[in-house]
């Protein structure tokens, strides 16, 4: 994963099925019981099975909330059984403040054409 600058990857079963994901946060809690070896065990050990996932209709502002309330960094987007993509909250938060700069200059220019 650090070799490709990603924070989680998804694991897979032979025929493609979504398993779990892996995440840094899933490996520091693998080191914390197994210490070294953690790199010899295999993902669907340290996976994290129980995932939240969005659809690609999903919000950007929907999908903050529910990385808030669960406690997850990343986000499958699922489009029906098909995986259409993974989000970050980094990909959400930059997502959010392009929307915000956005508006800022639509307003600016609406008090800049009404003044």
């Amino acid at each position: 994963m650090t070799q490709h600058r990603i924070g989680a990857a998804l694991v897979r079963d032979a025929e493609g099925r979504i398993l779990g994901i892996i995440s840094e946060r899933d490996i520091i809690r693998g080191m914390a019981g197994h210490g070294q070896g953690t790199s010899q065990l295999p993902a669907g050990q340290l996976m994290t099975r129980d995932l939240v996932t969005v659809t690609p209709q999903t919000l950007v502002v929907e999908a903050l909330g529910m990385i808030t309330r669960h406690r997850v960094r990343h986000l499958p987007v699922l489009d029906g059984e098909r995986l259409a993509g993974l989000v970050s909250i980094g990909d959400l938060v930059k997502a959010r403040i392009e929307e915000a700069e956005h508006e800022a200059e639509e307003l600016k220019a609406y008090v800049v054409s009404a003044g």
